[in-house]
């Protein structure tokens, strides 16, 4: 099951009624990017365009559309409409998206990442992922655009190393495992 907020369903109607077409409800889909980051796309569903296999949910103001497999990755997530300094959106809490490591210098490493490292790579179309954490170092994997980027090391060493070296006491490096070579898509070509 998937909760849209009260708050978030008004935005969406609020824009419901400013299409000129007559508009069924909200589509979201989720594309997996690595082992647990996501992305999300939101957009209105207009008359015809939906199929026998979406799976509906009926909120209290709208409808929701998902594909069988975002329905899946989106068990139990809650969509929000959120406005903060940096400006208004759309929020997508996902537990699938939340990595948990038994390894607590691991944990730290995830958290510094989430937190800090993550929003600024994916204002570039970039995503980052703990691999493990091996002694004093810990394994990432780069990307969306970051993957093939040539700013790539740049962004590993001034970004994400600093982060986590400022943050995690217990690591004194961070080693980039991503094949660099295969990246389709880098934010600067």
């Amino acid at each position: 099951m998937i909760t849209v907020t009260d708050e978030a369903q008004k935005k969406v109607l609020e824009f419901m009624e400013q299409t000129q077409e007559s508009c069924k409800g909200l589509r979201i889909r989720a594309r997996k990017l690595g082992h647990h980051t996501f992305a999300y796309d939101l957009t209105l569903v207009l008359e015809g365009e939906d199929t026998a296999q979406d799976v509906v949910h009926e909120m209290d103001h709208i409808t929701v559309f998902l594909d069988p497999q975002s329905a899946e990755w989106l068990e139990g997530t809650t969509v929000e409409f959120v406005t903060d300094e940096r400006g208004s959106g759309f929020k997508i809490d996902n537990p699938q998206a939340k990595v948990e490591w038994d390894d607590p210098v691991a944990q730290k490493v995830q958290e510094v990442l989430d937190e800090k490292v993550a929003p600024a790579l994916a204002s570039h179309g970039g995503w980052v992922e703990l691999v493990r954490v091996e002694g004093d170092t810990a394994v990432v994997q780069l990307g969306g655009g970051c993957q093939g980027c040539g700013m790539a090391s740049v962004t590993l060493t001034d970004g994400i190393q600093k982060a986590i070296l400022e943050s995690v006491p217990e690591i004194q490096r961070v080693v980039d495992a991503t094949d660099h070579a295969s990246g389709d898509n880098p934010y600067f070509s």
